[in-house]
């Protein structure tokens, strides 16, 4: 019987690395611009926001993976709360959903039916419909959704408009890519697993269900590209176009600058607990961490940080929280608000005025 190795290394830490999807993306041809198309790929969003109607507007994203965990069920269910992740971080709501799958025939099905009432079971839960969707043979397993939300075109959450003196909230721990790479040669204990994969099964939904209720700034979702890097991105540390605007006439991409910079206290960053063992004893980093460290450069200064600090915040997170930057006068209470759903989370840092720098410090 052929032996089948299910779980070879996947989740976020298999996406493209940012500095060749740079490359790659600003090669592509000018778009004539569609005043209705409120916002597109020029921003590095985490989804595309299309107007439909005055007070209606539809949000689209896709996301797909191969396995990080061995349970297909469990996959099934962290690729779909992956998916869906970032209709929530634009402020949206999920409405329907769509299967992606890559599957070899040759492999019991089965499994195939594992990852798929999995990332069924995600769907029904985020309220959403599944309506179908598309696969194919393949040698390796993938699996994801194309996801299309609904939402009110003048509460678009985008991951521009932070300001200075906001306050830095992350709704989940970080360490997913370290803990799933230990996992994957069977170095990770089980409760450690556990403990991750609770957190990459967790809608986002309900953490934004709090936001919605508060004044946010700006808001992504933490994934491949890890948190710093998902940082600097809502701090505009690229020049960059807007792909939103509230202009009567609904002229989009406007040039934006965004002199901005942020301050990140490692001792309230929540991480798995066993993440700092992982790293300095067992030296469990992803490559793909490496890359998001190469691609920041020296955009951040690390300042009596360890080693292994560092790599948690390169990490590249898989179904990872919600990055949100709410104003100081509010922050304390959005967190105590989301901390009642039992969500980690916590005040990790603040936007100031020090134009592309991230300082990270104890």
């Amino acid at each position: 019987m052929e032996q089948i190795e299910f779980c070879k290394g996947g989740g976020c830490t298999a996406k493209l690395g940012p500095d060749i999807l740079d490359r790659v993306l600003s090669r592509l041809p000018a778009q004539k611009k569609d005043p209705d198309l409120l916002v597109g790929f020029d921003t590095n969003d985490d989804a595309a926001v299309y107007r439909v109607s005055g007070d209606r507007a539809i949000v689209q994203t896709l996301d797909f993976f191969p396995p990080m965990v061995d349970d297909p069920y469990l996959f099934g269910q962290i690729a779909a709360a992956n998916a869906m992740s970032d209709i929530w971080a634009m402020g949206g709501r999920p409405v329907t959903a769509l299967n992606i799958v890559c599957f070899p025939q040759s492999w019991d099905l089965n499994i195939l039916g594992r990852i798929m009432q999995g990332g069924a079971e995600k769907v029904a839960e985020a309220g959403a419909s599944l309506c179908g969707g598309h696969s194919i043979n393949d040698n390796d397993v993938k699996y994801g959704l194309s996801v299309t939300g609904l939402i009110d075109p003048a509460h678009v959450l985008t991951n521009v408009g932070a300001r200075a003196g906001d306050r830095l909230l992350l709704t989940k721990p970080l360490g997913t890519g370290i803990v799933c790479t230990a996992g994957r040669v069977k170095a990770a204990d089980p409760a450690s697993m556990d403990e991750a994969v609770r957190s990459m099964t967790t809608l986002n939904k309900y953490a934004a269900e709090v936001l919605s209720r508060y004044e946010v700034h700006a808001c992504t979702d933490v994934t491949g590209f890890s948190l710093l890097g998902h940082l600097s991105e809502m701090l505009g540390m690229k020049r960059r176009t807007s792909g939103f605007s509230d202009a009567a006439d609904g002229s989009a991409d406007q040039p934006v600058s965004s002199p901005l910079g942020a301050v990140i206290h490692t001792s309230a960053v929540p991480h798995f607990r066993r993440v700092r063992t992982f790293v300095e004893e067992d030296f469990f980093i992803t490559a793909n961490g490496q890359r998001n460290r190469n691609h920041l450069g020296d955009l951040v200064e690390f300042q009596n940080t360890a080693f292994w600090q560092q790599e948690l915040l390169f990490d590249p997170q898989t179904s990872g929280g919600l990055l949100a930057a709410v104003p100081n006068e509010i922050a304390d209470e959005v967190l105590t608000e989301i901390k009642k759903l039992g969500l980690p989370c916590s005040l990790i840092g603040e936007v100031t005025d020090k134009v592309d720098h991230i300082l990270v410090t104890d």
